[in-house]
């Protein structure tokens, strides 16, 4: 095919509709919300307690968070190119999308910067507390995916997500959305409210990440990448699925029990129960389907809607409290 052929196909009513379609699978944008859950549900917890809400530091942390997540994503193509696991199973990389390695790490890095240099100007107006969590974070981030560790390619990226997303995004939250005096003299990390408000959405969120290596265990496998799916099996790891949902459920209603005295959450913490549909068509599909990589390409995104409702569900029902008595 000559040169002008070759680009008019590419530019053919229907490759165009396939680029566009490729270009927003690679922005991602749903997957933002597993970045800014943590601050949100910190944001509804201390309005429900009555606690004040700096609504400039949350935007602040909001706009970090995001940029944070983008450096995230675009490094992990960069990285997984390198190893090639993403040649053939993920056309939608912005790497195979722009065949320009190098400018995407750039882009990702300048992410990083913004995303930090934000961070810190949440910390200045709070408690440096909160940039060291982040950079905790961002630390446990590279891990996942960067080299020499990698140790998403040795099945340990869902505890690393939990613990990032979790008790520390969400500590970091807690801290930033507190009056500055009150931030930097209780210099300490609240982590009994971290873990009783983020281990519950956190596992949700790792679900998402367990979900994304359904459709490409072949691709993994022959690249030496031993996600926890290439390593149980498809039909075991989708066994697990309604484990991960009932957990992230009983850790978010637990506090419901708690002691009047000890903050026991209002009833209306159970509106989490919403993203209860998105999960059960996710449970039925990797269960039927988790052999079929063709089929089941949208699970990540069903565990996504799942995370979304479930955790904007609990934040708003948090702050509902307020008024439950």
């Amino acid at each position: 095919m000559s040169e002008p052929e070759v680009v008019a196909s590419r530019y053919a009513p229907g490759a165009l509709e396939q680029r566009r379609r490729l270009w927003r699978a690679a922005i991602k944008w749903p997957m933002y919300a597993v970045a800014v859950m943590p601050v949100l549900l910190a944001a509804g917890w201390r309005f429900g307690q009555g606690l004040t809400v700096r609504p400039g530091q949350l935007l602040l942390f909001l706009l970090a968070a995001v940029l944070l997540l983008a450096w995230e994503n675009l490094a992990n193509d960069v990285f997984d190119a390198d190893t090639g696991v993403d040649a053939e199973g993920k056309p939608h990389s912005l790497v195979n999308l722009t065949r320009q390695p190098g400018r995407v790490a750039l882009l990702a890095n300048g992410c990083l910067l913004a995303g930090l240099a934000l961070m810190a100007l949440v910390a200045w107006r709070s408690s440096p507390v909160v940039l060291a969590l982040v950079l905790a974070c961002c630390g446990l981030g590279y891990l996942y995916q960067g080299p020499p560790f990698r140790l998403g390619y040795r099945g340990l990226g869902e505890p690393l997500c939990w613990l990032a997303f979790g008790p520390l995004a969400t500590a970091a939250g807690l801290l930033a959305l507190a009056p500055p005096a009150t931030a930097t003299a209780a210099a300490t990390v609240p982590w009994r409210e971290a873990l009783l408000l983020g281990s519950g959405p956190a596992l949700a969120t790792t679900l998402v990440l367990f979900c994304s290596h359904f459709h490409q265990v072949e691709e993994d496998a022959a690249h030496g990448k031993r996600s926890p799916v290439v390593q149980l099996g498809s039909s075991r790891a989708a066994g697990l699925v309604p484990w991960f949902v009932a957990a992230a459920l009983a850790l978010q209603w637990g506090p419901l029990l708690l002691p009047a005295h000890d903050q026991r959450w209002p009833l209306t913490a159970l509106l989490g129960a919403v993203g209860l549909p998105p999960a059960r068509q996710l449970i039925a599909l990797l269960r039927d389907h988790h052999h079929r990589a063709d089929l089941i390409g949208g699970s990540k995104f069903l565990a996504l809607r799942f995370q979304s409702l479930n955790g904007l569900g609990l934040a708003l029902g948090l702050a509902l409290g307020r008024w439950w008595s």
